[in-house]
């Protein structure tokens, strides 16, 4: 095994559970291609969406347990051990998996947006994208109390994922863009 340079408040972190996220999959087919834009030295790791087992503390942090964190992109998750700095780890509840807990980072964003948007039970929500965060988006509104949630994609199957999570309505749009004049 590497040895691992754990700095006074940082934990190293055995993951279990890690997410792919769109901004990701955006890297990987966009930023690539223009590594001379970035200044970083080592390869780009992937995987921002994370839950694992503290294995070893810094010399600075009280004991921790299970922790979920989410890290800056450049400093990804998708490995077997990362360290990372302790005041961005979360202590998992009891009954949140790691698989869950790797969620909380894209649920975050739809509640997130909820609260932006001041949704309530007066608030009709329309979601476009019926991706991960759509979906999630659609959970939080629905938690948040909206009446009635619409929720517009190009994709049949994840149009119907949206409608068995509690979308009212679910629209088909086309990529297909033609003006006319």
């Amino acid at each position: 095994m590497a040895a691992w340079l754990v700095g006074p408040q940082d934990v190293r972190i055995q993951m279990k559970a890690v997410g792919i996220c769109g901004s990701d999959v955006h890297y990987l087919k966009v930023q690539a291609m223009r590594v001379a834009d970035f200044i970083v030295k080592e390869p780009m790791v992937i995987g921002h969406e994370c839950a694992g087992i503290i294995e070893e503390f810094g010399s600075e942090v009280k004991h921790l347990d299970m922790k979920f964190f989410a890290t800056p992109l450049v400093f990804g998750s998708l490995a077997n051990q990362v360290v990372h700095p302790a005041d961005l780890c979360f202590k998992l509840p009891g009954n949140v998996s790691l698989e869950e807990g790797a969620m909380c980072e894209p649920l975050s964003v739809g509640v997130h947006a909820c609260r932006r948007a001041n949704v309530g039970p007066e608030t009709n929500v329309l979601v476009m994208g019926a991706g991960p965060i759509g979906l999630v988006t659609l959970l939080a509104a629905r938690a948040f109390g909206a009446p009635r949630i619409v929720i517009a994609n190009v994709d049949d199957y994840r149009l119907s994922v949206a409608k068995t999570l509690g979308a009212d309505e679910i629209v088909k749009v086309s990529t297909n863009i033609q003006v006319s004049l």
